[in-house]
């Protein structure tokens, strides 16, 4: 992949700067950890640092500033890491001051050190240049400190932030264990997938589902692309399916109208290639009620594909060898409208072959209805998932191959 591994590096005795994703979901009244899933798989990575004698500096976010989940303090995310390690586990309320300073130059072989949010520096979401950031104050003072910068966070590498790219080009880098298992499993359908690879994109970003249509079918990555959500709603328009004025109005409201163009263009160009929905599940009075296609327009909102749409898309999934899934097929938080999210992925959990989902919402529904571990690779990654899948460069991953050219 052109970049080096924790393989590739001698940790014992230095000091490691990690670049994890410990943004977790946090309840807003208690702030307890409510899903310490990503500090539990980032373990596998600072364990190892610690059993091969490295001084480990966490550097984490919690949250955005103002936002109901953002904390400035990490100390809880310390003690659950302390918990799955197993180890005590250092915290100081500092981000690169003299309290951190301090922190760091007495950490012995074998300890970890959480830092305070780095969201609380100013310049961290700035969208400068890797060697922009590098000039920061903070990068330049904890750089100082430091001997390796280890990025395993591929959730977060599609920011252009300074605690993702700034320290490549100050530090010799690497990804952790975690970035390099989410790239292995992402090359396993983008580079080396078994055919037919069969592409499931639901949810309700249009705009990243257009260009991920684009991205899969311009390069053959994909073989069919199979739509739900409210990208399968978009390209029926595009069909000539009237869906009635409340489902228009709601994609207009949406700001995803607007990307019916390049709908129109994507089915011009790929009209075999991909498979609409033939029938939809709208809400009567909280209840569910199906309708073909051929029966619209209706005046009640869409939410979800239809029994006969996830019976079809279910016997395309059974020629496939590789499968990509990003996104639900409907509104999967009401139980009334799981349904067909539910049918089709359960047919991809049976399958036996190769199988990634991603994306946030993704995620969400596996764990709803009981399939996240019968996935083969289910990614960590949300926003950095989407972009990647539609073709895009991820500033993380670019800054660690560009470390490799300039260290090598």
């Amino acid at each position: 992949m052109k970049i080096k591994t924790l393989d590739d590096m001698e940790f014992k005795g230095r000091t490691v700067i990690v670049r994890p994703d410990f943004n977790v979901p946090i309840d807003p009244t208690t702030k307890i950890i409510k899903d310490d899933s990503r500090i539990r798989s980032h373990a596998e990575t600072i364990r190892e640092l610690i059993e091969r004698g490295a001084k480990v500096v966490i550097l984490a976010h919690q949250g955005r500033p103002g936002e109901p989940d953002f904390l400035e303090s990490l100390e809880i995310h310390a003690k659950r890491l302390s918990e799955i390690l197993n180890r005590p586990v250092k915290y100081v309320h500092d981000l690169y001051g003299e309290a951190a300073k301090k922190a760091i130059r007495e950490l012995k072989e074998g300890e970890v050190l959480v830092l305070k949010n780095v969201r609380t520096y100013p310049y961290e979401t700035k969208k400068l240049s890797p060697e922009e950031h590098a000039k920061s104050e903070m990068v330049e003072a904890l750089s100082s400190l430091a001997d390796i910068f280890v990025l395993d966070g591929f959730s977060v590498a599609h920011r252009s932030h300074a605690s993702v790219v700034g320290f490549t080009r100050r530090l010799p880098s690497c990804m952790g264990r975690v970035m390099e298992r989410e790239l292995r499993a992402l090359s396993r359908i983008f580079e080396r997938s078994k055919k037919p690879c069969i592409c499931i994109l639901g949810g309700a970003k249009a705009e990243k589902g257009t260009k991920a249509i684009e991205n899969l079918l311009k390069k053959d990555i994909a073989d069919k692309v199979l739509l739900g959500g409210l990208i399968g709603q978009l390209l029926l328009v595009t069909s000539g399916v009237d869906l009635g004025k409340p489902n228009i109005e709601f994609l207009k409201k949406k700001g995803i109208y607007e990307h019916l163009p390049k709908a129109k263009e994507l089915l011009r160009e790929f009209a075999g290639r991909i498979e609409l929905p033939v029938d939809v599940a709208i809400d009567i009075e909280g209840r569910r009620k199906e309708l073909s296609t051929g029966e619209l327009p209706t005046q009640h909102l869409i939410y979800d594909i239809g029994t006969e749409t996830a019976k079809r898309y279910s016997e395309v999934i059974k020629t496939a060898r590789s499968i990509l899934v990003s996104g639900p097929l409907g509104a999967y938080e009401k139980d009334q409208f799981v349904k067909g999210t539910e049918i089709v992925f359960k047919t991809i959990a049976e399958s036996g072959v190769f199988s990634l989902a991603g994306g946030g919402d993704t995620l969400a529904a596996l764990r709803k209805i009981g399939l996240y571990d019968k996935f083969s690779y289910v990614s960590l990654a949300g926003g950095a998932f989407v972009e990647y899948i539609t073709g895009s460069k991820l500033p993380g991953i670019e800054a660690l191959k560009s470390s490799v050219l300039r260290k090598c």
